[in-house]
């Protein structure tokens, strides 16, 4: 490999000095949707592989790295979680996560781009396992902020779990990692539920951390921050667990494996007590990166 010509791979960067890459394998679709540019690549080291405006967002080899972690924590910390509502996820890895918990009653999706669930549906059987046509799931394509502020409270909807599976806190999903929003979604919430949602690298966007951890704190009475590595982000990635009641810090690594045991979770690849627990554990960098802790 020549480190110098990058043509034959697929390139993001970390920060304005920063980067990684991925050979590109083989294209098996791209176009442009009335909300973003997307990508559908076959790639030699991850699989099919997902991008949007030019960010990775998911791959068949990777993905558990990240869907297992931003849906276990919580969902096994709710002692009987039976409503779930995803902004984002049109790839549906999340909802196959919420699936494998046999509590879960019903699941509201609200996905912007519709684009998005059909090449899903065409591409990323490998991520979804047929999840996006569970009937337990209700699929909306429309914008995740109306649905909270104005549709949800109408139908009097509240919800064990709220997952913002979204792309990163810029352009049009900005105002989705607001405080304000952050609120409204607290207010479809039950007491005991959870709102989880990834917050950023620590080593590249430390002041994104900071913001939506400062954010958190002041809607909710309990934030607990865990960080994890994401291959196809191409670092270490933050995400946050919040809510009024529900800690997902108290709970052990013993209670975690009794839940999987007793709920009959399977085919986890990167999930279990110790990770749950292990997550939690900051190191000092991050520590002194959200000053609140």
């Amino acid at each position: 490999m020549n480190p110098t010509n990058f043509s034959d791979f697929l390139t993001e960067p970390l920060s304005q000095n920063s980067g990684f890459f991925f050979r590109k394998g083989e294209l098996l679709e791209k176009g442009v949707t009335p909300y973003q540019t997307y990508e559908v690549w076959d790639t030699p080291e991850m699989g099919k592989l997902f991008r949007l405006d030019g960010y990775f967002m998911t791959s068949e080899r990777d993905e558990f790295f990240y869907h297992e972690n931003i849906i276990h924590p919580a969902l096994i910390s709710h002692t009987n979680p039976k409503n779930v509502l995803i902004i984002g996820g049109g790839d549906g890895g999340s909802a196959d996560e919420i699936f494998k918990h046999p509590t879960i009653e019903r699941v509201v999706m609200v996905e912007l781009d519709k684009a998005v669930i059909d090449l899903s549906r065409k591409f990323l059987q490998a991520i979804h396992h047929g999840s996006l046509d569970d009937p337990r799931l209700e699929i909306l394509i429309e914008d995740g902020l109306t649905y909270v502020r104005e549709i949800g409270p109408k139908k009097g909807e509240l919800f064990d779990l709220i997952v913002l599976d979204l792309t990163d806190p810029i352009g049009p999903a900005a105002e989705l990692y607001s405080s304000e929003f952050m609120a409204d979604c607290k207010a479809v919430l039950h007491p005991e539920g959870l709102f989880t949602l990834h917050i950023g690298s620590p080593v590249f966007e430390p002041e994104r951390v900071t913001d939506l951890f400062k954010n958190l704190t002041g809607v909710f009475t309990i934030v607990a921050p865990y960080f994890v590595y994401i291959p196809l982000y191409g670092t270490i990635w933050g995400m946050a667990c919040a809510s009024d009641l529900t800690d997902p810090r108290k709970i052990t690594s013993a209670e975690v494996d009794e839940r999987i045991r007793q709920r009959k979770i399977s085919d986890l690849q990167y999930y279990n007590g110790a990770t749950h627990e292990a997550v939690f554990a900051l190191p000092g960098y991050i520590k002194k990166n959200l000053r609140n802790l």
